[in-house]
């Protein structure tokens, strides 16, 4: 696709009645061999929640055209309805009779309903982690399986906005074959037109030798609606839409509706519509065409079926029975038009007739400069939300999988919440998988059904605690027998709580005594880990102890109820914990009489507010301003910062003794003061970013202590703080930055954080694409600003010769290099206005949204640059993954009840692997597979594991890493230490298939950036 944009001149002329495109002919004899097949795919595009919430839409429409497909299909073989989102179709089933149940499953092995994707829901494809796109593809396809026993072979996505080829790798992985798209740039889709490639092979840009291939179809046109969909001309498409046939509540906006087909007019309205067909058929390979009929919501009513069903069939009987029309027209589902597809293609010894093409399509322009760049940033708050929703659910997943198989081993099922808990899984799935729709993580929903959304990752993050801490309780007895399990005294309680669906969490406060108070650590990594961890206490005199009583390393910090004020009520300590692969720590808090544990220094410049005396027991100085640089240092990097902006300015490596210049700044974007302004959707900026210009200089506060030291500056619009922790390992090489935002009061305003750097990246950068594989971009200058902003799932960075400057981000934002060295990302956006594409309203509804980051310097070795603009293929390294799993993944603190009757014996440390796995393996997740009893546990689970990519160049000798490469090899005895493997059965990605020789692997083996997924029985 690189290859491509260069090509392009992104020009925009007037292509006629295909405004985009351009004037199609054909010679009418071109037929006369080999006749059209065209196959009209009815269609209707259901959103599980847009301009109304998920419930809303089901009660006022899907019920209904649901309800009416099973009628209207069964009045004649010959009719076709493809649906894909399966949250919608299994909320319809669980309210439907056996009757019409069996009515569903007769239409589908009769071929004329099919599933399409099959997953929860269509999902979005820029914002979305590679974890929840395959968990909403999973939740899907096993509800399919449990409940109509059928499986998914062509993927259908014709509204998200831009297209990864991550879908294209995961439905090939599922099992799929086909696939379709839709919204790709107007001047990709024409380019590809004109050279007949909308047809071709997508393959992963790693991949030598097609082993990812997958047919993937793009839609020609504007739009998936029916005047944009059965060929070039619009006006003409509007006239076989029979929905809007006068009366009705819709029209044609060329203002030529369409007639009813009787004997009179058939064969004229049969050439009009042929001519269209025949025309988009000449934009493929062969003699196969895919016509959707269908629309937002569409076949709701009884007399939208009798509409468009009897009109086509009139004009399919009419051109079927005139062979000197050459054509074959009929109803089809889109593995009707697959299957003709390959046969066409497949005639013949020639090679295969379709194209080779990789990379991925963003950002996506509709029209004119109207690129759909907004919507990487829109909302954040709740794409943060998302991401703390999703490490809650792998984090209860894998431990709730571990505690079930002790359970049945230890005989305590009775005691066990087993099925409870099962059924709050299974909700945070779906709630998960409901969020990755393309208008819910997008940030483009109506404000109230953002609520709706909110509120479902809300309360199933506080479920999922309740997951986490009844299996770790059960986890960390030494002796189970012991287990009993309380709902009213949960046994284990979380350290931090949300008030609400749109507030920021807040920590909670462990009471200290002389009696020790135990806090249970979870590392939901699939590596041994050295973190800090920070808990919130009611004391500053504090020790903290292992299990066993050794002191632990710690630091006191304060608690700032304001800028410049302390609480004399809360502290905070930090302290250094090593914890096991995916294994629980044991740590004890105790009172102290005296101050056993280090409190940080204070610094705090005031920068001419009013003089402030802090009683506390810290050491605070205060300041009025400062003029020269602030450093910080540990083992690794030392940092310099602006005196006066508290901005980062440099970093010192120590390793090679190197300075880099790594300057943050803070940028403001206004929308453009043309017709078309910025809104949830669109990027429409008024040229160039501003500097961000304070009204009033910052209050800088300066942290320093032997863990970690700390620059908190706060300004008006936004609180930054940079950490550098002084720990061994992975947590002390990079900088740690939160910002917390704040732009409610702000019109037409985008808030950007821009890294300036002395990188020579020469317009050349890298993003991720789902936290899955890293795509090359390149600034273009023919491109607007807008068009040069692509979508950040956690991984951006620059590089030169000598250096590698990464961003790891904890939410899906929007991110660019607009020059050489800079990498910016949108924190924030708040429009007052809509950009007119459906929703009607502006982006009003900010909320304070924290933002966090790491920020990774890296001395690369061996690398030549020239070669490596080149290639279409770009890792980073295993710092780099480790660094990003750490980042989204934090250990998570649970304090033990002080209200539980009599403290059981605990372990010291619960470890449930041999050891850390290799380095470039990543257990996704460890999924319990339902049980035959609806919301109950089977003994079985899914084991997904992804074989990561890497760089090795690099120059790390100390990089804090505890595991090793095994060439994608792991022995099966080798994984887990207490647990035996009963079987393990590789399968594809959902557990759709099994593998032909399924029998009992003794080795996992994957290639690099594989993704495989094994059912697993551990006793």
């Amino acid at each position: 696709m690189l290859d491509i944009y260069n090509i392009l001149p992104f020009d925009n002329p007037d292509g006629g009645v295909w405004k985009q495109g351009f004037d199609i002919t054909y010679n009418e004899h071109e037929w006369d061999d080999e006749p059209l097949q065209v196959f009209v795919v009815p269609h209707s595009h259901n959103d599980p929640g847009w301009l109304k919430t998920f419930d809303e839409y089901y009660r006022d429409q899907t019920q209904h055209i649901l309800n009416n497909m099973v009628v209207k299909l069964q009045e004649d073989v010959r009719r076709k309805f493809i649906w894909s989102e399966i949250s919608f179709f299994s909320k319809w089933w669980s309210t439907i009779d056996s009757q019409k149940k069996d009515a569903v499953k007769r239409l589908c092995e009769l071929g004329q309903f099919e599933i399409t994707t099959g997953g929860w829901v269509m999902t979005d494809e820029a914002n979305t982690h590679i974890y929840a796109m395959i968990d909403q593809l999973f939740e899907g396809h096993q509800w399919l399986e449990r409940n109509l026993g059928i499986k998914p072979r062509s993927g259908w996505a014709i509204d998200p906005f831009g297209h990864t080829p991550t879908m294209a790798y995961l439905l090939k992985q599922t099992g799929i074959s086909n696939m379709l798209i839709q919204r790709v740039h107007y001047s990709v889709k024409k380019y590809l037109a004109k050279q007949r490639n909308l047809e071709f092979f997508w393959r992963q840009n790693w991949d030598q030798n097609g082993n990812t291939d997958i047919l993937c179809q793009m839609m020609p046109f504007y739009s998936y609606d029916v005047p944009h969909t059965c060929g070039p001309d619009p006006k003409i498409c509007c006239q076989f839409d029979f929905k809007r046939l006068p009366g009705g509540r819709i029209s044609c906006p060329w203002r030529i509706p369409p007639v009813e087909i009787h004997d009179d007019n058939v064969q004229e309205r049969a050439k009009l519509i042929l001519d269209q067909y025949r025309k988009k058929s000449k934009l493929y390979r062969t003699k196969v065409v895919l016509i959707p009929l269908g629309d937002d919501f569409r076949y709701d009513q009884w007399s939208e079926w009798d509409q468009q069903f009897q009109n086509y069939q009139k004009l399919f009987d009419y051109m079927n029975s005139h062979p000197e029309l050459h054509v074959k027209a009929q109803f089809g589902t889109l593995s009707d038009y697959f299957d003709a597809l390959h046969k066409a293609a497949d005639s013949g010894n020639s090679p295969s007739p379709f194209p080779v093409l990789s990379g991925d399509f963003f950002t996506y322009a509709d029209r004119d400069d109207h690129y759909w760049s907004g919507y990487f940033t829109s909302r954040p708050f709740y794409k943060r939300m998302d991401r703390v929703l999703e490490s809650h659910l792998r984090a209860a997943e894998i431990l709730y999988s571990l505690a079930l198989v002790g359970v049945q081993k230890s005989n305590k099922m009775a005691m066990f919440p087993s099925s409870e808990n099962y059924k709050l899984l299974k909700e945070a799935r779906r709630n998960l998988g409901l969020f990755q729709h393309h208008d819910a993580i997008t940030g483009t929903a109506k404000e109230w059904v953002v609520v709706d959304y909110g509120t479902r990752l809300f309360h199933s993050i506080m479920n999922l605690k309740k997951v986490i801490g009844d299996s770790a309780h059960f986890l960390m007895l030494k002796d189970k027998e012991n287990y009993k399990h309380v709902p009213s005294t949960p046994f284990l309680q979380m350290d931090d709580s949300q008030a609400s669906q749109d507030s920021l969490p807040q920590r909670t406060t462990i009471d200290l005594s002389l009696i020790p108070r135990f806090l249970v650590l979870y590392n939901p990594t699939d590596q041994d880990r050295i973190s800090v961890v920070t808990v919130q206490i009611n004391s500053h005199k504090v020790r903290v102890l292992t299990a066993s009583g050794q002191p632990v390393e710690a630091q006191i910090s304060a608690v700032w109820d304001k800028p410049t004020t302390v609480s004399k009520e809360v502290f905070q300590v930090s302290f250094v914990a090593q914890i096991s692969a995916l294994g629980l720590g044991l740590y004890q808090l105790v009172k102290a009489p005296d101050i056993k544990t280090v409190p940080a220094d204070y610094t705090v410049y005031l920068n001419g507010r009013e003089e402030i005396s802090i009683d506390s027991p810290f050491k605070i100085n205060v300041l009025k301003s400062h003029t020269g640089d602030i450093t910080f240092e540990n083992s690794n990097l030392k940092a310099w910062f602006s005196g006066t902006k508290g901005f980062l300015e440099k970093i010192n490596t120590k390793e090679d003794k190197r300075e880099h210049q790594i300057n943050i700044q803070f940028w403001w974007y206004g929308t453009t003061s043309n017709r078309d302004k910025s809104g949830a959707y669109l990027f429409l900026p008024n040229g160039e970013a501003k500097p961000y210009v304070p009204s009033e200089p910052p209050i800088l506060r300066i942290t320093r202590g032997p863990l970690f030291s700390e620059m908190v500056c706060i300004y008006q619009h936004f609180t930054h703080s940079v950490r550098l922790n002084n720990v061994y390992g992975i947590d002390g090489l990079s900088l740690e930055i939160s910002n917390i935002v704040d732009i409610r009061g702000e019109i037409n305003q985008e808030i950007a954080m821009r890294l300036i750097t002395d990188v020579k990246s020469n317009n050349q950068f890298y993003t991720d694409l789902n936290d899955f594989q890293m795509q090359p971009r390149q600034t273009l200058s023919k491109l607007p600003l807008q068009a040069n902003f692509y979508p950040l799932t956690t991984t951006a960075y620059i590089q030169d010769n000598d250096v590698r400057v990464t961003l790891h981000s904890a939410q899906s934002l929007g991110v660019a290099s607009l020059k050489s060295g800079q990498l910016e990302v949108i924190m924030d956006r708040r429009l007052v206005q809509d950009d007119n594409r459906g929703l009607g309203q502006g982006l009003k509804d900010n909320k304070i949204t924290a933002n966090l980051f790491r920020v990774l310097l890296e001395r690369r070795i061996g690398v030549d640059m020239q070669d490596e603009g080149n290639k279409a293929v770009n890792y980073p390294s295993l710092l780099s993954h480790k660094i990003n799993s750490n980042l989204n993944h934090p250990v998570i603190p649970m304090v033990m009840n002080p209200n539980v009757d009599g403290i059981p014996p605990l372990l010291n440390l619960y470890s449930p692997l041999m050891s850390s796995m290799p380095c470039d393996m990543h257990i996704l997740n460890l999924r319990t597979i339902e049980g035959k009893d609806e919301g109950s546990p089977s003994d079985e689970a899914a084991l997904i594991i992804h074989r990561m990519g890497f760089d090795c160049r690099f120059l790390n000798k100390n990089t804090g890493l505890f595991c090793s490469t095994t060439r994608g090899k792991i022995p099966v005895h080798n994984l887990f230490r207490v647990l035996k493997i009963q079987h393990l059965i590789p399968s594809t990605l959902t557990l759709m298939h099994t593998a032909q020789d399924h029998n009992n692997t003794r080795d996992i083996e994957l290639n690099p950036m594989e993704i495989s997924t094994f059912r697993i029985q551990l006793s």
